[in-house]
């Protein structure tokens, strides 16, 4: 059973990801509008250091496979699986925004079935880079 969860959202990131959602295929990106519709927006200036933000490195485990990700979420323009960095709207990005370091999901793959994601470690962007974390 995936762990009771909570999505958390920085309100600029919800405000841009909305935007962005009012643009898009509706049919396609149900999952990212479901995990912001069911979000707990937080003020920009919150620390969110264990949750998967906008620009965080996630490693996540697939835990049915027993396989560790890495990966930085960021936006559908720079997207670059050569480097790893996924969009928020793919179904991986949409799955993981919002979640906190231990945290799990039943994510959506093709065929109709479900794979267990759990986030095992976030490094934020600004943290990474030695900065205070937004």
């Amino acid at each position: 059973m995936a762990t009771p969860r909570s999505v958390l959202i920085k309100q600029s990131d919800y405000a841009h990801l909305m935007a962005l959602l009012d643009k898009a295929d509706p049919q396609g990106d149900s999952l990212l509008f479901d995990e912001l519709d069911a979000a707990t927006i937080v003020a920009n200036g919150e620390e969110l250091s264990d949750v998967v933000t906008m620009g965080a490195e996630v490693t996540f485990l697939d835990v049915d496979a027993g396989e560790s990700t890495i990966m930085r979420l960021v936006y559908p323009e720079a997207a670059d699986p050569s480097r790893r960095h996924v969009s928020v709207l793919a179904p991986v990005g949409a799955a993981l925004i919002g979640l906190r370091k231990g945290e799990e999901i039943d994510w959506p793959v093709p065929g109709g079935k479900l794979r267990r994601l759990r986030v095992t470690d976030v490094r934020n962007a600004c943290a990474a880079q030695g900065q205070t974390v937004e």
